[in-house]
This record gives C-alpha cells, structure tokens and sequence, in this order.
C-alpha cells in the first residue's frame, strides 16, 4: 500500500472512522485493552470491515514515535476532501475558515479544533501533503480535523473568489484600518481567513477583503496572538453572535 499514515488513540481512529473521512487499511490494538470504548471501536470496525488486530505492544510501539496511543493505532491512507461548493452548502448563514501558510501541524491542530467546536460549516487548505502530519494534526484537533468537511484551494485569494461569488462576506485580521470583532457584524455569511504565525496575512489579500478585524486587547501588549488563540477566540465570537441572533 502506497502513502500511509498511522493515527493514533481512540478518539482519532473513531472519528476516521466514523467520519468516512479517509480509508482505513488496518486497525492495531493492543492484546490487553479492553476498554469500553476500545471494545466498542473494535466491533464498529468488524461491521464496517475494516481489518482488526490484536498485537503485542512492541507492534504498535514500532509503528509510531510516541506514547499517547494509548494502545490503538490506525493505518490509514489520504484525506478526502471536498469541493469547496460543498462548504456551507445548506447553511442559512455559512461561515467557513482557511488556515493559511500554518506549517505547525500541531498548531494546526488546536486551531481545526476550535473551529470545529465553534461551529465552523467548513474549512479550507492550500495543497500540501497532509498525510505526512495527519496523525498529529488528528490527536491534537481531538478527532474535529476527520469531522470538519474540508476543500482544497490554491491561495487564499481563489477561496476568496469563490466564496465572495456565493455572498459571503471575506474576512481576516489586520494590524491596521480594522475595526474590533466585538464591533463588526460576524452573524451573516462569512469567509474567514487566519494567516500563519510566520507570514501571516499577505498584503494583496488583506487590500481585498471585505472586512478587517482586529482583536481588543485587556491591556498594553505589542505582539500578535498565535494562531491557536486567534482562532479560538474569533471562532467562538461569530459563534456568540449567531446565537444571539437566532
């Protein structure tokens, strides 16, 4: 088999599983879990037919390079994405998110997270080969990167384009001429982009967009949030608003 990547721990594999977000070669579990939840992933698996073993803890540890396994671990293959039509498609109110130029996988990870959490109908990658960071990004987005449905687009600014055509409004963080997120309406259609902890926003998306937001500070502090917090905290604001609205 051809481009495999290995997921581990019970929620990561469920949610692979579950989600149909991308084939499942082999499931490895070790012979002394027992667990509920393990027993319960096993036998899912089994329907579903999806080969399952039970192997000796050295198998498993040879597989992957650390130790929060917890004992499971999935061979899988790549992503399946979406076409960016499919994003929101249905929602009265889509709002979708691009991460763009984040290299951490861990990062991204946590910020795929509170997205999902949040109520992010979508999101939106550049191109890359994900299968190579898909088991950290997996573990540290607790499951929600197999769950969020998710598009692939060459630049922020052909995402952009596309959502823009379907009445969204493009949004993203700026330094300059922005106005605050607890000012800004954020209930409507809405394409938010969140730049990387490196590059950023470029400058020709940021000349484009409709709307620039900034995020208040609680006191005097010149650096930029990283990418984790800016999105949970910008999530879970258009969350806020569309629930006070509903």
């Amino acid at each position: 088999m051809s481009e495999i990547a290995v997921l581990e721990g019970v929620v990561s594999v469920r949610a692979a599983l579950e989600s149909g977000s991308r084939p499942i070669h082999a499931i490895l579990i070790r012979r002394d879990k027992w667990d509920p939840g393990i027993v319960r992933l096993e036998h899912a698996a089994r329907d579903a037919g999806i080969r399952v073993e039970r192997v000796d803890a050295a198998v498993i540890d040879t597989a992957v390079a650390g130790t929060t396994h917890g004992g499971v671990i999935a061979q899988v293959g790549p992503r399946r994405f979406e076409p960016l039509d499919a994003l929101g498609d249905g929602a009265r109110a889509p709002f979708v998110a691009m991460l763009d130029g984040v290299e951490d996988p861990f990062n991204f990870g946590q910020a795929v997270r509170a997205l999902y959490a949040a109520g992010a109908d979508g999101l939106v990658v550049r191109p890359r080969n994900w299968l190579s960071a898909a088991g950290i990004v997996a573990r540290a987005s607790a499951g929600a990167s197999e769950w969020m449905p998710t598009a692939v687009a060459e630049t922020a600014l052909d995402a952009a384009t596309h959502f823009r055509a379907r009445g969204l409004t493009v949004a993203c963080t700026a330094q300059q001429g922005a106005i605050s997120i607890y000012e800004a309406d954020l209930s409507g259609p809405l394409f938010l982009v969140i730049g990387g902890e490196r590059r950023g926003i470029t400058r020709s998306f940021l000349e484009q967009a409709d709307l620039l937001l900034a995020i208040p500070y609680g006191r005097a502090f010149e650096q930029s949030l990283g990418t984790t917090a800016a999105a949970a905290v910008l999530a879970f604001e258009i969350m806020r608003q569309r629930a006070a609205r509903a």
